[in-house]
């Protein structure tokens, strides 16, 4: 079994770290902060700085009311004592928040009317991911194995918390120290950083843990993943697309998404799970610039995200739409068969599967083992996330025909 860095980190060592890291969030002083506000951000700042803090608001909100069944999950003591302090933390990061929204931005009497007054603020992918976040909790409670274990530690400590929220620190950190600005808030957003890297290597640790305990948890984690990641990339989607709430701090959404593509393949990596070999969808063979782009002509697109009118069928984002669908494929379920998409709308697709990988090309086939009938529209609302399979197919929006064998399968198939 190899050896991985992690494992010369031990689960008391990351508990010491956070006697020794506390800090308040009642203490810090906001006075310059609420000054700069008012009179140094200009309004476009404001209107990115308060869509920014307010997910990250609600995001520590949310994990910390949801951390207690990962306490009770936990299989060792020490697992559940360092759990005990990062719900916490997490309390602490929202008080921060709260504050400053009270404080600086002058909205909301207390955290609950903070809360509410922010909420318009949330974009699309995140209410989806923190909407699973929640019932991720709720599944929790109930199944207590490993495998359901390690898919709520992938989705609180690698998705939250090192995809998305460390690159939301790092704009918030870099664009703020640049320009001296909101000092209060800003040795406070030092002090979230601290801790949440305290937090992704405590979880990057147990899934290294669990992964070698039960093989089934890698399998529950590829699962999981596949389901996100369309969430997770329409994240840090700005309002009606206006991409100066980012560049107003002196970054590009492509610096973000690529700053969080390797974020995820880094602690993929630390905990033991090569990402190439993972059958979640992603391109790991490419770099991460390569796959933010990817991401975000998805995105741009409108393949991904919100629901937001009618598609219009694009040929290069078609073809990363069916990278991604060929790499989900798991080739042993069904080799030497060809599956063909018949869009009612746009230009048919089929893909070729042999016994260890598969092919996507644009046109037809003769005599498919499977064909899903649809409008290319409802395909996407499908792999986006919009729609769940069950209701696509029992509304006929997807209609799948072909051999009783590739029907069975089909949903092996593709994960």
């Amino acid at each position: 079994m190899a050896t991985l860095a992690v494992d010369q980190v031990t689960y008391e060592d990351l508990y010491s770290r956070w006697e020794h890291g506390n800090w308040s969030a009642t203490e810090l002083d906001l006075s310059v902060d609420r000054e700069q506000w008012r009179d140094t951000f200009s309004e476009i700042q404001r209107k990115g700085a308060l869509w920014t803090y307010s997910m990250f608001f609600h995001g520590e909100d949310s994990v910390a009311d949801n951390l207690s069944p990962y306490i009770d999950a936990a299989p060792r003591e020490e697992q559940k004592y360092f759990l005990a302090t990062q719900q916490v933390d997490e309390a602490r990061h929202a008080v921060l928040f709260a504050r400053f929204m009270r404080e600086v931005v002058g909205i909301g009497g207390d955290t609950g009317s903070a809360l509410d007054a922010t909420r318009p603020e949330l974009s699309w992918g995140f209410r989806q991911v923190f909407l699973r976040l929640d019932r991720m909790a709720d599944e929790l409670r109930k199944d207590r194995s490993l495998p359901k274990l390690a898919q709520a530690i992938t989705l609180y400590h690698l998705i939250v918390e090192a995809v998305l929220a460390q690159p939301g620190q790092h704009l918030i950190e870099e664009s703020l120290s640049k320009r001296g600005l909101l000092p209060g808030f800003r040795k406070g957003m030092h002090n979230v950083s601290k801790d949440e890297q305290r937090h992704i290597a405590f979880g990057v640790k147990l899934i290294a843990d669990l992964v070698r305990q039960d093989p089934e948890c890698r399998t529950a984690i590829e699962e999981l993943l596949r389901e996100v990641f369309p969430f997770t990339a329409a994240v840090f989607v700005p309002p009606d697309w206006d991409e100066r709430y980012v560049s107003a701090f002196g970054f590009t959404l492509e610096q973000i998404y690529t700053y969080g593509a390797e974020s995820m393949e880094a602690r993929f990596r630390a905990a033991g799970l090569e990402p190439e070999t993972m059958r979640v969808g992603m391109p790991f063979d490419l770099p991460p610039e390569e796959r933010a782009r990817r991401g975000l002509a998805m995105l741009r697109a409108g393949y991904l995200g919100a629901p937001n009118g009618p598609v219009k069928s694009d040929p290069e984002v078609t073809q990363i739409l069916f990278d991604g669908l060929v790499r989900q494929i798991d080739a042993s379920v069904a080799p030497g068969t060809t599956i063909q998409w018949d869009f009612r709308d746009a230009e048919p697709w089929h893909v070729r599967i042999d016994r260890a990988s598969a092919q996507a090309e644009p046109g037809r086939v003769e005599h498919p083992d499977l064909t899903f009938h649809c409008r290319f529209a409802d395909w996407l609302d499908l792999t986006s996330g919009r729609t769940e399979p069950w209701r696509a197919t029992l509304t006929g929006r997807i209609r799948p025909t072909g051999k009783l064998r590739m029907l069975v399968r089909a949903p092996k198939l593709f994960g």
